[in-house]
C-alpha cells in the first residue's frame, strides 16, 4: 500500500484553483498517504529544498529531470460585460492598443501581447495571421489570479490562463473577446509533474502522479 509524505511545490494560482480542491478527493482514497504543499511561482530546486514533486506550467521540462504531462492549458483574453458595455468590444488584437490592459510584468519596459490566427482565418483581418500589440492599463500583477480578480472588478482586459479563468468564465463574471485569435508567448501550454532521475520512486509519489494524471486529464474546458 503506498504511504509516506510527498513534498509537492505548485504555482499559487494553479495550486488554490486547481490543485488544492482535489486533494482530499486523493486523500481519501490513500489515507496512509500525507501531501506536504508549498504553494509557489519561485522555481525551486527540488533536489536542494527536497521536494519529490514540482507541478509546472512550462513548454521545455528541464532534461535532468523525469516529466509526465498533466494536461494542456490555453491562454485566454477575458474581460467583464461591464467593461466591455464602458469601452466597447476589440474587434481585433490592434484595438487593444485602445484598451485598458491587465498585463503580467515581464523585463521588457513596453508589455506587449502576441496573437496568430485560429485556423489562420481571424475575424476582420484574414490577411493578418499573426500580430503583436504593445499593451499598456492601470495594474499589471505577477499573479493570474490578482490579474482575474482585476479583470472581474471591471479594471480591464486581462489575458489568463485557462485554469485561472475558468470558475469566472462559467459563472459569467467574464467572458472571453477575439475568440477569432490565440495568444503566443505569454504562457505555456502544457501542465507537468516533474521529478528529478532516481533510481527508486516512493511508491507515494507514483500514485499521486498516477492520480493527477487522470483527475487533471480533462483539462480546464468550460463546461455548461
Amino acid at each position: 500500500v503506498p504511504a509516506g509524505r510527498v513534498r509537492v511545490t505548485a504555482p499559487v494560482a494553479f495550486a488554490r484553483q486547481q490543485l488544492v480542491p482535489r486533494i482530499p478527493e486523493f486523500l481519501r482514497a490513500h489515507p496512509q498517504i500525507r501531501i506536504e504543499l508549498e504553494l509557489s511561482d519561485r522555481l525551486s530546486s527540488l533536489a536542494i529544498e527536497g521536494f519529490d514533486l514540482a507541478i509546472r506550467h512550462t513548454a521545455t521540462p528541464p532534461d535532468t529531470h523525469v516529466a509526465w504531462p498533466l494536461c494542456s492549458t490555453r491562454t485566454v483574453l477575458v474581460a467583464s460585460r461591464a467593461y466591455l458595455r464602458r469601452r466597447g468590444t476589440p474587434q481585433k488584437p490592434e484595438d487593444l492598443a485602445q484598451h485598458d490592459c491587465l498585463h503580467y510584468p515581464r523585463a521588457q519596459d513596453t508589455p506587449a501581447w502576441h496573437f496568430t490566427a485560429v485556423g489562420g482565418r481571424p475575424r476582420n483581418r484574414p490577411e493578418a495571421p499573426r500580430v503583436t500589440v504593445p499593451v499598456s492599463g492601470p495594474f499589471g500583477a505577477n499573479n493570474s489570479e490578482a490579474l482575474r480578480d482585476a479583470a472581474i472588478a471591471g479594471l480591464g482586459i486581462a489575458l489568463l490562463p485557462d485554469f485561472s479563468a475558468q470558475s469566472a468564465l462559467q459563472s459569467g463574471k467574464l467572458v472571453e473577446v477575439l475568440d477569432g485569435w490565440e495568444s503566443v508567448g505569454t504562457f505555456s501550454h502544457q501542465i507537468y509533474a516533474i521529478r528529478p532521475y532516481a533510481s527508486h520512486v516512493p511508491r507515494a509519489v507514483s500514485a499521486f502522479v498516477a492520480w493527477l494524471r487522470v483527475a487533471l486529464a480533462d483539462g480546464f474546458a468550460v463546461r455548461a
